[in-house]
């Protein structure tokens, strides 16, 4: 199927979720991640009226950003993978940068910024070793600390969910994450990805990362 099939599929079933969970569908906002997918993929898309992506790679999004003042439309990319310390410098060239994930690169990033910059606190509530992020009982403290820092405007939090063979097995994250973002007041939550979106949604996600089911399989794993 053309990425414009996909896109209408995934925005089905995007609206069909919110329908389930009493929400409007402009509650979600769809980031469709293009991580190792050429330039083309993201204008094809944006023809398509799309203007949200997630890029994973600090190099491969300014690639791409650089890039998009061949579009007809303005289209926004913001990073959603792993960013360095070391890279914190290119973290404005972003939309946002979702994937805060201490308050060491919190400030690196706020050293270098001549502007507002929105950002998500990245929680791992699985507690997997293997990724990033801030365990969800310090993000409180956390977040009282970043959202002093000049320059970053802290929106909400986002976590990736632990790989399942079943999305019910991953709604207590979601919803752990939902709890500690009201308590927080913050109004943003990136949740849910291919495999998990709808449980995501249905359990209050504002945003989700979309990739393999808009733009098919990757030459690796992810999205």
């Amino acid at each position: 199927m053309s990425v414009a099939d996909n896109l209408d599929r995934v925005k089905q079933q995007i609206a069909d979720a919110c329908a389930r969970a009493g929400r409007e569908r402009s509650s979600v906002t769809l980031i469709a991640v293009s991580k190792s997918f050429p330039f083309a993929s993201i204008a094809e898309a944006a023809a398509c009226g799309h203007r949200q992506f997630g890029e994973n790679r600090v190099q491969e999004g300014l690639a791409k950003i650089g890039q998009t003042s061949e579009l007809e439309s303005e289209v926004d990319i913001h990073l959603i993978g792993h960013l360095q310390r070391n890279k914190a410098r290119h973290a404005g060239s972003f939309a946002s940068v979702q994937s805060v994930d201490s308050i060491r690169l919190a400030e690196a990033i706020s050293r270098r910024l001549d502007r507002e910059l929105p950002i998500l606190l990245e929680v791992n509530v699985g507690r997997e070793a293997s990724k990033n992020g801030f365990l969800i009982e310090d993000v409180e403290a956390a977040h009282k600390q970043i959202r002093g820092l000049p320059n970053l405007r802290v929106d909400g939090l986002m976590t990736v969910a632990p790989e399942v063979a079943d999305p019910e097995d991953v709604r207590p994250v979601f919803d752990a994450l939902r709890r500690q973002a009201e308590q927080l007041g913050l109004h943003v939550l990136s949740m849910g990805m291919t495999n998990d979106y709808a449980v995501a949604i249905e359990e209050g996600s504002t945003m989700v990362r979309i990739g393999r089911a808009i733009f098919g399989d990757r030459p690796e794993a992810g999205g």
